[in-house]
């Protein structure tokens, strides 16, 4: 008996492989080119960025210091050498919290006093500041009332507040606080009102509809929404802060690094001049970073499916 064997026509039968010889096994071989493994290529591209992210700044400050040498080899500049400014920055650094009385201080006593008299002064202004953004943000009357007075005073050089600090509370200290105080408070304010004004009304229309307390709008839709504009006006004020501070306390003298500044050219001591500007510089930059940071950790971003 004979079995038939039907096939459909999707499936048709496969025909059987030929046999393969080892001769012709061995052609195939030769003639088939071997794959080819590209190199790796990681080690190469992260060598290039270390050297994007390392060799500009260094040519940017190896360029400074030729500039600087230039100018220091000239025989009337008065300007110390990079090398000069070293060895006095040696000294300087060797002690830099040492005590002889209370205007011959250490670097580091100075820059302490600064920070602290920008501390008090930023956290004034930011107590007042902030809240004042806040409201003149939320409300028309209000902001019609003050925006006039902000366009009319924030122009006016903070240095021009210090005399009459100096005239209402009677010392160089409160005055310098003051003069801090009066130079980081309208960032604050502006910032933060511009960002409670580009809140969506939608937000608020439907926390109206939920019967939301204030609170509660404040702390679940303005304040995310409102921060970045307000850690922005942070960093602006800060910045301001410190530019301020050393300007006041040259005028007003006492302890800080103003002050040192000034001190030092009643000295005729220019390397430690000098060293005062890199000083403020590398402070100015940590605090830079440090509110980059902080931005960085409340940073509100918008999820969409």
């Amino acid at each position: 008996m004979v079995a038939a064997v039907f096939h459909s026509p999707l499936e048709t039968p496969a025909a059987p492989a030929p046999a393969v010889t080892p001769a012709a096994a061995a052609m195939v071989a030769v003639a088939s080119p071997a794959p080819v493994t590209a190199p790796p290529q990681a080690p190469a591209r992260d060598l290039r960025g270390l050297w994007l992210a390392v060799l500009p700044p260094v040519l940017g400050f190896a360029l400074l210091l030729l500039i600087w040498q230039a100018i220091a080899s000239t025989a009337d500049s008065g300007i110390p050498s990079p090398a000069q400014t070293w060895a006095q920055a040696v000294q300087v650094f060797a002690e830099p919290f040492y005590r002889n009385g209370p205007n011959d201080q250490g670097v580091g006593w100075n820059v302490l006093s600064s920070l602290q008299r920008v501390a008090v002064g930023f956290g004034l202004a930011a107590l007042v500041g902030i809240p004042a953004g806040f409201a003149i943000g939320r409300s028309v009357f209000l902001s019609r009332m003050f925006n006039p007075l902000i366009s009319l005073l924030r122009p006016v050089s903070p240095l021009a507040w210090l005399p009459i600090g100096l005239l209402v509370f009677k010392g160089a200290n409160p005055a310098a606080i003051w003069t801090i105080f009066i130079c980081s408070i309208w960032p604050m304010v502006i910032n933060t009102a511009v960002g409670v004004q580009r809140v969506p009304q939608d937000y608020l229309n439907v926390a109206r509809v939920l019967d939301l307390s204030e609170w509660k709008v404040f702390t679940t839709i303005l304040l995310p929404a409102v921060l970045p504009y307000l850690l922005t006006g942070v960093r602006l004020a800060v910045g301001t802060a410190w530019l301020v501070i050393v300007a006041a306390e040259m005028l007003t003298g006492g302890v800080g690094i103003g002050f040192w500044v000034w001190d030092e050219w009643n000295n005729l001591n220019v390397a430690s001049i000098i060293i005062a500007i890199f000083v403020i510089g590398i402070v100015g930059l940590l605090l830079e970073l440090a509110l980059v940071k902080l931005a960085s950790l409340f940073t509100y971003e918008e999820v969409r499916s």
